[in-house]
Formats: C-alpha cells, sequence, structure tokens
C-alpha cells in the first residue's frame, strides 16, 4: 500500500528539492522569455517572508510550493512545481490547499498569484480556478505582461 501524501516546512535547500527547483526553473526558462520568469531562487525561498513546503510520500518528494507574505493582509502562492511523474495525482491541489490554510492561520485575508499564459501553463491554470482564484490585476511588483495571468482568491 502506498502512504499519504504529508506536507511539511522543508528547507529548500534539501538536495532532493533543489533538484525539483532546477527543474522548475528550466520548466519557466523553456516556456516563458526572461522578463517573465518570476520565480525565486534559493535565497529568495529563504527569506523570512517565506514559509517553504515540500509534499512527499514514503519519504520521496513529489512537489513544492511557497507562500509568500506581501503585507499584513496579502499573501502570494510561489514556487508551485510537481514533479511530472507526480502529476495529475492531487498533489498540486494538496499543496494549494495546505498553503491558503498557512494563509488564513496568519490571518490573510487574500492570495494571489502569477502564472505563465501560455500553453504550457494550462494545467497550473485550471488547477487554481478549481481551488477558487479568478483573475486580476497585476499586483505587488509585478508589471503587466502578455505572458503573464495573474490571479487571486480571498480568505
Amino acid at each position: 500500500m502506498v502512504g499519504e501524501i504529508e506536507i511539511a516546512v522543508t528547507d529548500p535547500g534539501e538536495p532532493d528539492v533543489v533538484a525539483l527547483l532546477e527543474g522548475h526553473l528550466a520548466f519557466a526558462a523553456e516556456h516563458s522569455p526572461p522578463e517573465d520568469i518570476h520565480a525565486l531562487d534559493l535565497d529568495g525561498l529563504r527569506h523570512p517572508s517565506i514559509t517553504f513546503l515540500a509534499a512527499r510520500r514514503d519519504g520521496v518528494l513529489l512537489g513544492v510550493g511557497a507562500l509568500k507574505v506581501l503585507d499584513p493582509t496579502h499573501g502570494e502562492l510561489k514556487s508551485m512545481h510537481t514533479f511530472a511523474d507526480a502529476r495529475g495525482s492531487g498533489v498540486g491541489g494538496l499543496m494549494v490547499e495546505r498553503l491558503l490554510a498557512e494563509a488564513r492561520d496568519r490571518g490573510l485575508a487574500r492570495v494571489s498569484l502569477e502564472t505563465g499564459s501560455m500553453e504550457a501553463f494550462a494545467a497550473a491554470r485550471r488547477l487554481y480556478a478549481r481551488a477558487g482564484f479568478v483573475p486580476c490585476e497585476p499586483f505587488g511588483d509585478y508589471e503587466p505582461s502578455r505572458n503573464s495571468t495573474f490571479l487571486t482568491r480571498r480568505l
């Protein structure tokens, strides 16, 4: 029997996490122009405003995600990525649920995100729509871009 998926706060510098994050950055570079890659590097993910989570089953890394606190009422989902062979297994949905719970625990009223507008990001946009995210204007330091889709959800 396969174990349950466990999601916990994790150091983004763990070797298996670094490998997944490198894949995340490579995916972004393959499908987005450089000026529209907004993924955080390892130092960015270790910033005090970030809560970084990893999803594992039986100790095997499946995916990652992060919550960045933008201000006392607004957070942003960052670095959501799942290994290709774990996609479609519910890992992404569980990660979004866990990150939204973290946002609620922190007293945030809204969570937003930026993802690509290209076809390669269609599955991500569907995941966020199922989780209740709706289109919004650029937020934080983001500028409008035809390559970006901005989404938000009230908590």
